[in-house]
């Protein structure tokens, strides 16, 4: 039997995401890479691939069909749109292919077509020209899973071997954090985090540490009230549920990695409290996990990279490790 492919959207065409997935196929039998089935345009492409000095076949084709494709030539099913060849030069032109190549690799994986999606860095400047109205990737494959019914809470997740991080507040402005974060906002996340380490990376009882808001998590409220009133609370509900959660905790030492490690996932109050870290010590390798979805997502842990794109120099380890994990996270359906 034919193993289902990975669906791959393309990402910023003005980007890096593209030269990563051809430079990553290019290498496919050294790499033993999964079968992967990237939604994208054509034309553009082959364009991206002469300029990379990329020499193989790329044909439209489904993705049931990628399977039988992948050996000799790239897979890609198909999305119409005005894609240039411009690196580092994002247009709004472009927007309607990106967003569709999205929404269509999301579309084949919650059918079962493909076992699992791995997405490209988006430039959501280019994209809100086209009414992209989401804070980011992650709101807005949450929007598409959701299919019309109750939108649950996404997870972002960004991983490193056995070091993850979770910020419970994402794409929002640093003066909206305090308001922002609730008990019930980091019970959630705590959930979805515990029951996905299970389901999907199976761990039996995976133990989580919550980092406090404040420098030295409050100093009992000496610095703040955040963590006493809305952190601690928090981590006592998910105590009572069974869950191994431990906090609030200082994060200036919580990401030392000798004490990471000690944990199966820290959650982090804020956006850059869990991105530092993790960028820190695997700017290169780290992968970004979406969590809470009815599908596997990852993605490289890193922007476009305009000014690396079409030149055959970018890093393509973090999209490689973000293919292997969404792999080993589908092996069963595979």
């Amino acid at each position: 039997m034919m193993s289902k492919p990975l669906a791959i959207s393309m990402g910023e065409p003005a980007g890096i995401g593209p030269d990563l997935i051809l430079s990553l196929y290019a290498r496919r039998v050294e790499l033993n890479l999964p079968v992967f089935c990237v939604f994208g345009h054509v034309e553009f492409l082959k364009a991206r691939a002469q300029r990379l000095g990329l020499s193989f076949d790329i044909v439209a084709t489904s993705a049931a069909e990628a399977g039988a494709v992948f050996a000799g030539a790239l897979p890609v099913m198909p999305v119409e749109g005005l894609v240039s060849d411009h690196p580092g030069k994002a247009s709004p032109l472009a927007a309607h292919a990106v967003i569709q190549s999205i929404a269509d690799a999301v579309e084949a994986t919650l059918a079962g077509t493909c076992r699992g999606l791995v997405t490209a860095p988006i430039n959501k400047a280019s994209l809100y020209h086209a009414g992209f109205k989401h804070p980011g990737h992650t709101e807005f494959l949450a929007e598409l899973c959701a299919g019309g019914g109750v939108q649950k809470l996404p997870v972002m997740m960004l991983a490193h071997g056995g070091l993850r991080a979770v910020p419970v507040t994402i794409h929002v402005p640093i003066k909206d954090v305090p308001r922002l974060l609730t008990k019930e906002l980091i019970v959630e996340t705590g959930r979805i985090v515990a029951h996905d380490l299970k389901q999907r990376f199976g761990i039996a009882n995976p133990r989580i540490a919550i980092a406090g808001l404040n420098p030295h998590a409050g100093e009992g409220g000496a610095i703040g009230r955040e963590d006493l009133e809305i952190v601690a609370p928090a981590v006592a509900e998910l105590q009572f549920e069974l869950i191994d959660a431990v906090g609030p905790l200082p994060a200036d030492t919580l990401f030392y990695p000798a004490h990471w490690a000690n944990y199966d996932a820290v959650l982090a109050m804020y956006h850059d409290q869990a991105l530092i870290p993790i960028k820190t010590v695997a700017f290169e390798d780290a992968v970004n996990v979406t969590l809470g979805l009815p599908i596997v997502r990852t993605s490289p842990d890193h922007g476009t990279a305009f000014d690396l794109a079409g030149t055959g120099k970018g890093s393509n380890k973090s999209f490689l490790a973000a293919i292997r994990m969404a792999d080993a996270m589908t092996a069963q359906a595979a």
